[in-house]
């Protein structure tokens, strides 16, 4: 389904994005050397209760993951990019997280996700990847006109990760957003400029870049949901939920009171 909504729902978009955010940002903030996986699902979820909003993940049982989730945020650390379950992990000075968040308030979902290093011991090729994929996410974004195509966003998405030297796979990528959290249409990490389904005001995407160091290949832990890089190697992942307004793209997942274009 590709669900294109009105006005008053993409302003209900703006506050779930906000909201997702501010959480990211706090998490980021309390994320330190010692803090334990399983206590950020817990923070996460007081905050979602607190704003009167909804998980999209806690229930969450879909054919590529062992369901449901059972948590609610996605927390990837180094070698783990993708659906990855909370556990009882203490964070080790220089570990790359991934956290990856989409909540629903007021019947509309929103979805994002930010990496960053813990600590003070960062490596180059962490902040290099971190670096990649969002300035992958804002050529998408830019790409984002009414009228332009998902192979035209996908296209300026895969140009910067490929010139920066990694690998892409297109199993998983962006998505269509709305009134659910996964819809169509698919928008993969690279593609063909010109192809596949047209911008219209109104649709809702969430961009995700995400990479690997030096592979395409994932492979899936024993819990049935996290996916890591097969190789071991480092990886990262940035995404927005973007509205097709009749200029461009309004980013809808910024911090309360940050400019959204």
């Amino acid at each position: 389904m590709i669900e294109i909504l009105s006005p008053s729902e993409v302003a209900k978009a703006k506050v779930t994005g906000a909201l997702i955010a501010d959480i990211l940002q706090s998490l980021k903030n309390r994320a330190t050397v010692g803090t334990n996986l399983l206590d950020i699902d817990r923070w996460t979820k007081d905050m979602i209760v607190e704003a009167g909003a909804e998980s999209c993940y806690v229930d969450y049982a879909p054919s590529f993951g062992r369901g449901p989730f059972g948590h609610y945020i996605c927390t990837g650390v180094n070698d783990a990019v993708l659906h990855g379950l909370p556990h009882d992990y203490a964070l080790a000075d220089g570990d790359l997280l991934t956290l990856d968040l989409a909540v629903t308030k007021n019947g509309i979902a929103a979805d994002a996700a930010i990496s960053f290093v813990v600590g003070t011991s960062a490596r180059p090729e962490s902040l290099a990847m971190i670096d990649a994929t969002e300035r992958a996410l804002a050529a998408g974004i830019a790409a984002a006109v009414p009228g332009a195509r998902i192979g035209d966003l996908s296209y300026a998405i895969g140009s910067v990760l490929k010139d920066s030297g990694y690998p892409v796979n297109v199993e998983f990528g962006g998505h269509g957003i709305g009134s659910t959290m996964h819809q169509d249409p698919h928008v993969p990490n690279t593609g063909r400029p010109g192809r596949g389904y047209e911008l219209r005001p109104g649709l809702l995407l969430a961009l995700e870049p995400w990479v690997m160091q030096d592979t395409a290949k994932l492979v899936t832990d024993a819990d049935g949901w996290t996916l890591r890089s097969a190789t071991g190697c480092l990886t990262a992942h940035t995404e927005h939920t973007i509205a097709i307004t009749e200029t461009g793209a309004e980013i809808m997942t910024l911090p309360t009171g940050s400019s959204r274009h």
